[in-house]
């Protein structure tokens, strides 16, 4: 009985969950009864735009940043809440990084005539969410929560929404989490801006790279590769001996072997900041940074030890507009040469 039990319930468990028809005998009735099971297979977190027309969608995006607009105003607003204290620059300090979104590359010109190539990233919509102090992060430093890029509120959690509720943002497309110095915290619902950074310094950009798939040696390693005659047959890709046999007899690990390429994250250290858009929040760093276009990365102060030189007595803990007022709208590098200016000077 227990056995036929357990069966029926995982007979109908299992057709409620295909959608399939399944015929149950009423007692004391001749003609089964006919149950439907269908599951909804779409995986939506919300369905409130189903029924929605494209003009009643735009006017409650409109509608939701307009709300959002004022919820940080309120945020920010000094006689709700004081302004946390803030302290100096010291050497080995460690500020806050930003979220960015990769635009694409173009190349740059300096006073020598050298040319850069050079990757332009935009700061959008970046604020500081949550302030987790050391007792709380991990017992060594202090840590702060950054969201970047707002998106639309029908596709984030309940619980998601209510941790940007508490910061006074939207809500973001990405966050993410910087190690900070005790001197370097920022009040929850600070707006970051791209002058966080200044031309001359250098920074570190994280991304993930854009994934390649499964490839061989020659392109995942840029392994040499075998002849392509004289011999060889069916092996000219090929990686060749693995291992060494005999004694280990085994296969090391670590071996560089075919797999899949890419899809993974990779910090590019040592980045110059060759110029700062402050109208547009766009950083111009030296070379190029990992991931596709449109995808959102970090930037922080290098790590580099022979770099952080550069880095003496920045905006700190980041760039306040009530403080250094506003900045003209394009910071060069020393170096840089400047299209507006003459190429060509007669004396």
């Amino acid at each position: 009985m227990r056995r036929m039990r357990m069966m029926a319930k995982l007979g109908c468990r299992f057709l409620l969950q295909r959608g399939a028809q399944l015929l149950c005998p009423r007692a004391a009735a001749e003609s089964p009864v006919q149950l439907l099971g269908c599951v909804r297979t779409v995986m939506k977190t919300t369905w409130f735009e189903e029924h929605l027309t494209e003009d009643n969608q735009k006017y409650l995006r409109n509608l939701t940043a307009e709300d959002y607009r004022k919820q940080t105003a309120e945020k920010l607003n000094p006689l709700r809440d004081e302004p946390w204290p803030r302290q100096d620059w010291t050497e080995g300090s460690r500020r806050v990084g930003l979220v960015a979104v990769k635009l694409g590359m173009a190349p740059i010109w300096t006073k020598t005539g050298e040319r850069h190539p050079v990757t332009l990233l935009q700061v959008q919509d970046c604020h500081v969410i949550k302030c987790l102090p050391k007792e709380e992060f991990d017992g060594h430093s202090a840590a702060l929560v950054v969201g970047g890029k707002n998106v639309s509120p029908f596709h984030r959690s309940e619980e998601t929404m209510e941790m940007f509720r508490n910061a006074g943002v939207p809500p973001k497309q990405k966050v993410t989490v910087f190690r900070v110095s005790d001197n370097a915290i920022i009040k929850p619902g600070t707006p970051l801006y791209a002058a966080h950074f200044r031309p001359g310094q250098y920074v570190d950009v994280t991304a993930k790279s854009i994934g390649k798939g499964f490839q061989g040696v020659m392109k995942r390693w840029g392994f040499k590769g075998q002849p392509a005659s004289h011999g060889q047959t069916k092996t000219h890709r090929r990686p060749g001996a693995s291992g060494p046999g005999g004694d280990p007899a085994k296969v090391f690990k670590g071996k560089k072997m075919p797999g899949r390429m890419g899809n993974t994250y990779i910090t590019a250290h040592g980045l110059k900041v060759w110029r700062v858009n402050t109208k547009y929040n766009v950083l111009y760093v030296h070379g190029t940074v990992p991931g596709h276009r449109n995808c959102v990365l970090k930037v922080r102060d290098t790590v580099l030890p022979a770099r952080r030189s550069t880095l003496l007595n920045p905006p700190f803990p980041t760039y306040f507009t009530e403080e250094e007022g506003d900045l003209d709208e394009d910071l060069y590098d020393d170096d840089l040469f400047v299209h507006t200016e003459p190429s060509v000077t007669l004396t």
